[in-house]
C-alpha cells in the first residue's frame, strides 16, 4: 500500500486534562494547536511515525458552521459519552504519486489551511459509531521533518515507533465499506469489545509491558 497511519485522535473533555495522566505516565508532551474556523484544539504526543491527538471542540459555533458540519466533529464530541466513537485515524502518502485510497472520499477544505490544501474525509463520516476516517496527501512522518519543525519525540518511557493500532468497538461485526476497506488494508486491526478503545503497540511489542488509561481515556499502550 502507498499509504500509512498518519495520527489519531481522541475526543477528551475541554483542556484535555487526560493528557496529563500521559506525562505522568512518561510520554513526552509536544506543542498544543488551535483549529481556527474548525472549532477544535488539541494536545499532541508525538512518536518517530505518528502523533496522538487529544481534541476537543473549543468553539462550538465554528464546529457547527456549514462547512464544518459535514464532518460530524461537534456530534462526536458532544455524544463520546453516550454510545458515539470518540476516534479518528488519518493516512498519510508513502509514495509519490499514491496509488488510489481504498475508500471513497469527499473534499474538506477547513478555514485553516491554505486555499490549495484540503483532506480528503471518507464517506463513513456520518457514521457515528465508527471512526472518522480521513487522508492528508501533505502529511509526512514526524521524524521527516527539519530540526526547526520537528516536535519532542523522546519518551521517558521508551516508546518510538507504533507498530499496532488496534479499534475494539461493540459494533466490529457491522462495518461500514469504508471502514472494512481500513481493516482488509492492514492499516488497523479490529476486535470486538463492550467498549470503544484504541490499543497502541509500539517497538514491536518486545518487552511485553502494557499500560492502560481506561476509564478516563479509552487508551491502552503496549510496548
Amino acid at each position: 500500500m502507498s499509504f500509512e497511519i498518519d495520527h489519531l485522535f481522541i475526543c477528551t473533555d475541554i483542556n484535555a486534562p487526560e493528557a496529563d495522566r500521559l506525562v505522568s505516565f512518561g510520554l513526552t508532551e509536544g506543542t498544543p494547536n488551535v483549529h481556527p474556523g474548525q472549532g477544535t484544539a488539541n494536545r499532541r504526543f508525538f512518536f518517530h511515525n505518528c502523533m496522538l491527538e487529544l481534541l476537543w471542540i473549543s468553539d462550538r459555533n465554528e464546529a457547527q458552521s456549514e462547512i464544518t458540519r459535514p464532518t460530524y466533529f461537534w456530534e462526536r464530541w458532544r455524544d463520546r459519552h453516550i454510545g458515539t466513537c470518540p476516534f479518528g485515524f488519518c493516512l498519510r502518502p508513502t509514495t509519490d504519486p499514491p496509488n488510489a485510497l481504498p475508500f471513497l472520499t469527499w473534499a474538506y477544505r477547513p478555514a485553516y489551511l491554505p486555499d490549495s490544501l484540503s483532506f480528503s474525509m471518507a464517506t463513513n463520516a456520518s457514521v457515528l459509531t465508527e471512526p472518522m476516517l480521513c487522508y492528508l496527501p501533505f502529511a509526512k512522518r514526524q521524524d521527516s521533518y527539519t530540526d526547526d519543525r520537528r516536535q519532542p519525540m523522546n519518551h521517558i518511557a521508551g516508546l518510538n515507533e507504533m507498530t499496532r493500532l488496534t479499534f475494539v468497538s461493540p459494533h466490529a461485526d457491522r462495518l461500514s465499506p469504508e471502514l472494512q476497506a481500513m481493516v482488509n488494508s492492514n492499516f488497523i486491526q479490529l476486535k470486538h469489545g463492550k467498549n470503544y478503545l484504541v490499543e497502541m503497540g509500539f517497538n514491536g511489542e518486545k518487552q511485553e509491558n502494557y499500560a492502560d488509561f481506561q476509564p478516563g481515556l479509552p487508551l491502552s499502550l503496549s510496548w
